[in-house]
């Protein structure tokens, strides 16, 4: 049983009951399904949860730092630990690598989310 049932969706109405595995409006009828909270609600929507290092939840537009050193193809020099990525996006990228952002100096690349840490 949900303790605190959510509005109704379509009218906003706040005196919802729920009635077997649903959640019915009074006022228009509405029925539908509650989203049962925490991760499962973010795995039925479809929406993914990144984590950095330290188990933050990233999201887009947030700004992270680099953990650990990392080498770069074809630069001399590679990422230090504790350089600062500022408006970060969350993308579905290959191997692991879900974060695309511009790191100053070294221009677009893409980031695994276990080496950063949300600033």
């Amino acid at each position: 049983m949900i303790e605190n049932l959510p509005p109704c969706p379509k009218c906003s109405c706040e005196y919802t009951y729920e009635m077997n595995a649903l959640v019915v409006c009074p006022e228009c009828g509405h029925e539908w399904v509650p989203a049962e909270g925490g991760a499962q609600a973010g795995e039925g929507s479809g929406a993914k949860v990144v984590k950095d290092a330290v188990g933050n939840v990233l999201g887009d537009g947030d700004s992270v730092t680099v953990v650990k050193a990392l080498k770069v193809k074809g630069s001399p020099s590679g990422i230090k630990a504790g350089t600062k990525v500022r408006n970060i996006r969350l993308v579905d990228g290959v191997d692991g690598h879900d974060i695309d952002c511009r790191i100053e100096g070294f221009g677009a690349m893409q980031l695994k989310s276990s080496v950063v840490k949300k600033a």
